[in-house]
């Protein structure tokens, strides 16, 4: 099984030791597609899934989730988070053994969430209905200093409620000088590039599974189409996720690097419990 660069206590001394240096937009990558951000002392995860729910949940099928990479922290451990968001339902972004000890160790955080999935999100988590903070694709709103803007994603498809609104979700996330796109789950659709370029995105955090049907599972973009998607956009780095944790639904990173520097798109691999610090961002 993969270890992870930082994890329990040395993950947690990173992220304390970071703090120091409070100019700079840090973030670190907790495998899948969650990601925690730090700016200016506060705190957002993405995404985050801290369990095994998935393994145990498969273990007696026919489409085990073998865990690929360890755990880098406990979600209890986590006491110090503003705000934290699911950009749809499935597990691996809405995960109950993560949520439920974060958010009972983080009594204001706040839980973003597609307006979509309210009800889902509310008996998955046992929430009061008031509690999450439901977004639309254009919405927006302001916590702890991030402006969350989400934007659609399409997994397989951009699927929308009776009342229009968007199941699968994207996140711009803006910190003061700093804008980051979390991309969610997605693969490519109409007019996407032209709805993220105008953010002007420093960081492009982007899934690279692919879409293969014999896994039976939705699809992502693959490793090619993630780095062209960033420089599409005009990232100025891009991030791959969305690999190493289950066995059956992974790819390695070298086709994302690969059309990346053929491309001439700055790109940078992180590995589960890495930081990075917008002080590498190109100029």
């Amino acid at each position: 099984m993969i270890k992870p660069v930082l994890q329990d206590d040395d993950f947690l001394a990173d992220v304390m030791q970071a703090r120091n240096d409070a100019e700079d937009l840090h973030l670190w990558w907790l495998g899948q597609s969650g990601f925690l951000v730090q700016w200016h002392n506060h705190h957002l995860l993405l995404d985050p899934y801290l369990s095994d729910s998935l393994t145990q949940k498969y273990a007696a099928t026919d489409k085990p989730h073998v865990r690929m990479t360890e755990c880098v922290v406990l979600p209890e451990r986590l006491d110090f988070i503003d705000v934290v968001t699911s950009s749809h339902n499935h597990t691996d972004h809405l995960d109950q053994e993560t949520l439920v000890p974060l958010l009972r160790v983080n009594p204001k955080i706040e839980l973003v969430i597609p307006e979509a999935n309210r009800e889902f999100v509310v008996d998955r988590l046992g929430l009061v209905a008031e509690q999450p903070r439901g977004l639309d694709a254009g919405d927006s709103v302001t916590v702890s200093g991030f402006k969350i803007t989400a934007v659609p994603a399409a997994h397989n498809l951009v699927e929308k409620d009776d009342w229009g609104r968007h199941r699968f979700l994207g996140y711009v996330v803006q910190a003061d000088r700093w804008t980051l796109y979390h991309a969610g789950d997605t693969k490519l659709f109409e007019d996407m590039e032209a709805r993220l370029r105008p953010f002007q995105i420093d960081i492009a955090l982007l899934p690279i599974n692919g879409d293969r049907p014999e896994r039976r599972v939705a699809g992502n973009l693959s490793g090619s189409e993630a780095a062209a998607l960033a420089k599409e956009i005009g990232a100025r780095i891009a991030i791959p996720c969305h690999y190493d944790m289950f066995e059956f639904n992974t790819v390695t990173p070298d086709e994302f690097a690969d059309t990346a520097r053929a491309l001439q798109q700055h790109y940078c691999i992180l590995r589960a419990g890495e930081r990075w610090t917008s002080g590498a961002l190109p100029p």
